[in-house]
């Protein structure tokens, strides 16, 4: 039975597309299990009546297809390679030099970032440019104590915008150009609406520099922030350093927010006047975070224990963890100074904290008490043993270090990944796997890290949306919003069907996918033009730019999802923020073409 251009089917596609965005926004279930219930309520529903039209049947088999697909394998290749730049620490130098000028003026090195991502996105793919950028904003947030969550998804916004500019852009322009072209429409060149979207990109940078920011939570994570501990230290000034042989104030206005406590040489102490020049070999106490001992160590030159010198700096597979002396603890009353410790488990001790410690702690002399805190670094094997040892308790989720020594090996794996995909050498699916071979075969990479990038969140809500979109396109729901548009652009002003065109366009690329809103809409758009006797270039590019105004839901795009997994966005942190940005440009982007091409 038939209701008007659709069947039942549709209707009872329509209906779970209906329950599946109200339990996304609701939040009343987690994104996972939203995802699953939508995939299984599609697989029952065409599982016990199957549906045919002509020689095509859609089957409960067709909906699991979605778990290799292009587009998730490349999400899962892209996130694999993203934890490879941050497992070796590749912008470490870069945000290093960056999180200064962001400590000096925070709102102008935003600014100056989400125009270099609107820049660069014109000619390089989306998601690679995310990808990059991503972790630095990550560790920017970490140095300078701010939230990660603030930025990320306005640099989204911006890589978005950005790659509507020209017809290299993303996929999707590539894809509507073509197939306006085959239908007779006249070649667009790469910059020829580039101006369009420049203005319109002009008016919205500012709701993304100032509000978006504001709309968004400070922390989007399923876990509550927790203050980390902080530590004493020593910085052993290392020859050749940037601190050997400069005053203590050099040093302090280098590495921005250290404390230092106490100066010793040779075992005797000094006084902390600003003008006392440093030496190698220099024992700097200082007291801070576990990642901003390792910021300082990094920005002065120096160690932060003794046996590292001997060690191989940045090596893989070194793990930090803080473990907890017990009062039944063998180690109370003991020194570190002996190295009993280090010795017995292979680790080193780089920070202290003792709870109303009255005087400075040096980790490598100080007597251990019950109620300390040690800051450990080793083998994760090594690491892990301190669960069975008798006296200690590890009080934190061990986190990897850095690799260093493969960062520039790692950054070199990315480049090659961008430049085979931007320049058309390989798919973005296949640049993107041999990427990450290459950083698993060099060892930037191991296989534990790489399968940890993975998230189930976003590999379900890319399956769940593909099934979707399966769905409402086989059973003729899009299709017919699409016929029942056309038929009204003979009575409607060719402005007035641009703005319903891109409207619909982007209704649809945020709820099943932009190339299959770009495969329906271009057809339609042409037909639109045909019926109405005029140009049909503003009617191709109103599909073009609605199918990239994809900043509403988090299924709308993959780089959504990327930044989804990286900050613990939820559903309604893309509504709030990305629904004023789609309506903005929808306005704006409408009127542009209708005083381009003369429709006003």
């Amino acid at each position: 039975m038939e209701f008007g251009f659709i069947d039942w089917h549709a209707l009872g596609v329509l209906a779970i597309t209906a329950g599946v965005f109200w339990l996304f926004a609701s939040e009343r279930l987690p994104e996972q299990s939203t995802a699953l219930l939508a995939l299984l309520a599609l697989m029952l529903l065409f599982g016990v009546f199957p549906y045919r039209n002509g020689e095509h049947t859609l089957g409960p088999e067709q909906f699991l297809a979605g778990f290799g697909n292009t587009a998730l394998v490349t999400i899962c290749f892209l996130m694999v390679l993203g934890r490879g730049l941050t497992a070796t620490g590749a912008f470490e130098p870069v945000v290093r030099h960056f999180a200064r000028l962001w400590a000096f003026a925070p709102p102008l090195a935003f600014l100056l970032l989400l125009v270099f991502c609107i820049g660069v996105s014109g000619v390089v793919n989306d998601t690679p440019v995310v990808v990059l950028v991503m972790p630095v904003l990550v560790a920017i947030a970490a140095r300078t104590g701010t939230s990660a969550t603030r930025t990320l998804l306005p640099m989204n916004y911006a890589v978005i915008i950005g790659g509507m500019a020209t017809t290299i852009g993303t996929s999707t322009n590539l894809l509507v150009v073509g197939i306006a072209a085959s239908l007779g429409v006249p070649a667009f060149g790469l910059f020829e609406f580039t101006p369009l979207v420049a203005v319109a990109a002009a008016i919205a940078l500012p709701y993304l520099w100032l509000v978006v920011p504001r709309l968004l939570p400070k922390d989007s994570g399923d876990r509550p922030r927790v203050e980390p501990l902080t530590f004493d230290a020593a910085l052993e000034i290392r020859e050749g350093g940037y601190a050997a042989g400069r005053e203590l104030k050099e040093a302090v206005k280098r590495a921005r927010g250290l404390r230092p406590l106490r100066l010793l040489r040779g075992g005797h102490g000094l006084a902390l006047l600003p003008d006392v020049r440093l030496q190698a070999g220099d024992r700097l106490l200082v007291q801070d975070a576990p990642e901003d001992l390792r910021e300082h160590a990094a920005v002065l030159g120096a160690w932060l224990h003794p046996r590292e010198p001997q060690s191989a700096p940045g090596a893989a597979g070194q793990t930090l963890a803080q473990a907890l002396v017990t009062a039944d603890s063998d180690l109370a009353g003991t020194t570190l100074g002996a190295q009993r410790f280090a010795d017995q488990h292979g680790l080193a001790v780089i920070g202290l904290h003792r709870p109303g410690r009255e005087h400075p702690l040096d980790p490598a002399r100080a007597a251990l008490r019950p109620g300390d805190v040690m800051l450990v670094q080793g083998s994760r094997e090594s690491v892990e043993s301190l669960r069975a040892a008798p006296g200690l308790l590890i009080l934190d989720a061990m986190r990897e270090l850095p690799h260093t020594r493969r960062a520039p090996l790692a950054l070199l794996i990315m480049a090659g990944v961008i430049g085979l995909a931007a320049g058309g050498l390989l798919p973005m699916v296949l640049a993107s796997a041999v990427g990450v071979a290459a950083m698993v075969l060099t060892g930037c990479l191991g296989w534990r890290e790489a399968t940890d990038a993975l998230s189930s969140k976003v590999i379900l809500i890319v399956v769940a949306s593909l099934a979707l979109g399966e769905a409402l396109t086989a059973t003729g729901s899009i299709a017919a919003a699409g016929q029942g548009l056309a038929a009204l652009g003979g009575h409607l002003p060719p402005v007035a069907v641009i703005a319903a065109l891109m409207a619909l366009m982007a209704v649809i690329t945020n709820f099943v996918s932009n190339n299959a809103a770009a495969i329906i809409g271009t057809p339609v758009a042409v037909t639109m033009a045909t019926l109405l006797g005029v140009d049909p270039r503003p009617f191709v590019l109103a599909v073009l730019f609605g199918c990239n105004l994809c900043f509403v839901t988090p299924m709308a795009y993959q780089t959504n999802l990327l930044v989804m997994a990286a900050a613990g966005y939820r559903f309604r942190d893309f509504v709030r923020a990305g629904l004023p940005l789609a309506l903005l440009l929808w306005l704006t982007l409408t009127w542009l073409l209708a005083r381009e091409y003369a429709l006003l």
